[in-house]
């Protein structure tokens, strides 16, 4: 859905993902991949190339389906050409329940990774916020027990449905015990934040779990001609379940936007009851709901099989290479995703108007997902955009920074409300360049044997180097930050009473005194430096040789050999 701080979403035509402000997140597991022409003629292997191979190359296909899925795919990279029917009134159904499934996966994710972190911040500091922040790795690491999620199951009861509706249960259950809990974590978060973090990390967890087993649904719930069609499901399901628990919560959750409009205000408690009351009925409607029987498989094997697949892809040296591109590639504007949208609200921004501007960017990044992936990343250099664009992101992250320092007094003027919006639309359409052109690359060179656990070992890549800066971001930016406590009798100076003003006890001793809180220097400034300037090495020295080098090579030696 690749990049943090979970404010922006980005859409690809081809590899949906979840997405968060500059940043993605990839929330499905492929599980099926468009079959492209090899690039040796099938008819044309001789002996001596296999056996210079040395260990035979594990396949799923005979012959006859190797041709029968390369023909007519254009350019060697296109996409099976079929004539336009229309869609069965089944798969119309089957795609209702998909858009429902990820729509409900979507909703922990956008209050985990989008609102809570918005809501906590007045009474955490960055410190605390990075303990949170840890509950959004399960959707990273979910690699490492989706074989499992695949294999093992109850044939009676469905391959899917054994997996789907005990998550959906949990994930309901979840939700009811964190509403009925909320305002006592609230009343005091700093007291409860390895709570808080436990519970939402749970939550994201079983959301990831039940993800893996829809994108296997999807194979299936729907026709192989409309099997496409599962992205688009998942796009519309994951993105609006993450913007309606995200920026639709926040600015029903305000104070002034329930008094200026006349509204309820809508609290953390309701929302979560609600959506708990909507997964236990899906629960209801999955157990009438029929799966169409695959073919039985050893899940032991199948387990075994898929790990020693995901080793044997950790070991070529091409992968090493570009995990270690991806991992450290995005350090140049880590601080800037994980910190600024929250430096911004501390400075004075309201909450509401922050959900605003998320809100106006949405359909510029839907077109703006469209236009890159159907023009920019196409060919045999999706890489090129992916790789330009480092700098302008670079250099927004660097605007952002500068905007943080000048921020004006509250309340924000229009003009200033409108600058912020147009960098907001700039700065997520950089992101979406990189997403789109990082998931070309990986369709282009995923072996088509095996091409579900490669596509989730690429993307786990992506996800990785999104999120792990995040929390060495914020525990920095309380680590460098200088803060005394002033105290003030009217307009006369009596002296400092507290040796800092950063973690939650010393602002709440300089609070009893009266005194105000006067930051000396602030962390954010030297982190934010910092990353940009690795960022601009890494990209001169490491990322821009690796990634020309990279996709200057054959489809052929990406290819996976086990022996």
């Amino acid at each position: 859905m690749d990049d943090t701080n979970f404010q922006n979403i980005a859409l690809s035509p081809r590899t949906p993902r979840f997405t968060p402000h500059a940043g993605r997140f990839s929330p499905r597991t492929p599980r099926f991949s468009l079959y492209r022409k090899f690039e040796a003629d099938l008819d044309g292997l001789g002996e001596e190339e296999e056996e210079d191979e040395g260990d035979a190359e594990v396949t799923l296909l005979d012959e006859e389906e190797r041709r029968r899925y390369a023909e007519g795919l254009e350019d060697g990279y296109g996409v099976v050409e079929r004539s336009q029917q229309p869609i069965p009134a089944e798969d119309k159904r089957a795609m209702v329940l998909l858009c429902v499934l990820y729509l409900i996966q979507g909703i922990p994710l956008g209050l985990a990774l989008g609102s809570m972190p918005f809501i906590l911040q007045k009474q955490l500091s960055y410190s605390q916020l990075a303990t949170f922040a840890l509950c959004g790795y399960p959707y990273s690491l979910k690699l490492l027990w989706s074989p499992i999620v695949d294999s093992v199951f109850f044939s009676s009861f469905g391959r899917r449905k054994s997996w789907i509706i005990p998550m959906q249960l949990i994930t309901g259950t979840l939700m009811l015990y964190i509403s009925l809990n909320i305002q006592r974590l609230m009343d005091n978060p700093s007291h409860h934040v390895t709570h808080l973090t436990n519970v939402f990390t749970a939550l994201v967890f079983f959301s990831a779990t039940q993800d893996i087993a829809v994108d296997g649904w999807t194979l299936t719930l729907l026709s192989p001609e409309n099997l496409s069609y599962a992205s688009t499901c998942q796009t519309i399901g994951l993105n609006t379940g993450y913007f309606t628990s995200y920026t639709v919560f926040l600015a029903l959750n305000s104070e002034t936007i329930a008094e200026k409009w006349g509204i309820p205000r809508l609290t953390l408690s309701a929302y979560l009851r609600f959506w708990c009351f909507v997964s236990y009925s899906v629960c209801v409607w999955l157990l009438f709901k029929k799966e169409r029987k695959e073919e039985a498989t050893n899940s032991k094997i199948a387990i075994r099989q898929v790990y020693k697949q995901i080793w044997s892809m950790c070991k070529m040296r091409h992968i090493q290479a570009l995990a270690f591109m991806f991992i450290f590639g995005k350090i140049g504007f880590a601080a800037n995703d994980a910190a600024t949208s929250l430096k911004m609200v501390e400075k004075g921004l309201q909450r509401e108007d922050l959900a605003v501007a998320v809100l106006i960017n949405f359909p510029f990044q839907i077109v703006a997902g469209w236009l890159v992936g159907s023009r920019w990343s196409r060919g045999e250099y999706p890489l090129r955009p992916w790789l330009y664009t480092f700098w302008p992101r670079i250099g927004f992250a660097l605007t952002a920074m500068l905007i943080v320092y000048w921020f004006p007094s509250p309340p924000v003027s229009a003009g200033f409300f409108v600058f912020l919006v147009i960098h907001t639309i700039l700065t997520s359409f950089t992101s979406t360049i990189q997403f789109v052109g990082s998931s070309a690359f990986f369709t282009r060179i995923s072996d088509p044997v095996i091409g579900g656990t490669y596509m989730t070992l690429l993307n786990t890549f992506s996800n990785i180097g999104t999120m792990w800066p995040k929390w060495f971001v914020l525990k920095s930016i309380d680590k460098f930050t200088i803060a005394t406590c002033q105290l003030v009798d009217d307009s006369s100076y009596l002296g400092e009473a507290a040796t800092e003003c950063v973690s939650q006890r010393g602002k709440a001793l300089c609070a009893d005194l009266d005194g105000t809180c006067l930051v000396v220097r602030d962390g954010y400034y030297l982190v934010s430096t910092s990353c940009m300037i690795f960022g601009v090495v890494f990209l001169v020295l490491y990322t821009t040789p690796t990634a020309w080098r990279l996709q200057a090579l054959s489809p052929s030696s990406w290819r996976v050999k086990l022996s």
